[in-house]
């Protein structure tokens, strides 16, 4: 027998089947860091850069990252979600940014690898849009800080401050 879901008892991959779980609402954080070199944080915190704004780009980015999740990841289930936010949260003294993306749905499986791709995209957008200024940014740290709904219920990785 298999330990990991995606794979038959054979070693085959496959998509679980979850149609006998109940639709629960379920909720996923997921958090990274872009790391600015420090001659360029002053321009990044002005937000005066020459691609316009990079925060909103980056939201956008990210919350269509979201609804392709199962186009990205082979073996997802396609989901109906319900809300899809993402957050930015400047650190001056670490010259960051803190990228966080928060994803709900009312479904039979969570959404954490959507939580994650929104989180991901979003800060590989703000890399794409801020790279002119330097080629030294680096994204880093992207993890899922909090999980909950279905039968294995709340999973707190890390605050949600």
């Amino acid at each position: 027998m298999s330990q990991f879901s995606h794979l038959t008892e054979k070693g085959e991959l496959h998509m679980v089947d979850v149609s006998e779980k109940l639709d629960t609402e379920r909720v996923a954080i997921a958090k990274a860091e872009v790391i600015f070199p420090e001659e360029i944080y002053p321009q990044i915190i002005s937000q005066d850069i020459p691609k316009g704004d990079f925060l909103a780009c980056a939201k956008v980015a990210g919350i269509l990252a979201a609804k392709k999740t199962p186009e990205l990841i082979p073996l997802c289930h396609p989901l109906p979600i319900t809300k899809i936010d993402i957050e930015f949260k400047f650190i001056p003294e670490k010259f960051a940014i803190e990228v966080t993306g928060k994803v709900k749905t009312v479904a039979k499986t969570g959404v954490e690898m959507e939580a994650l791709i929104a989180t991901s995209i979003a800060a590989l957008t703000i890399y794409d849009m801020c790279k002119s200024l330097h080629k030294g940014i680096k994204i880093t740290d992207i993890r899922l800080i909090y999980k909950s709904g279905g039968k294995s219920g709340e999973l707190i990785l890390e605050e949600k401050v």
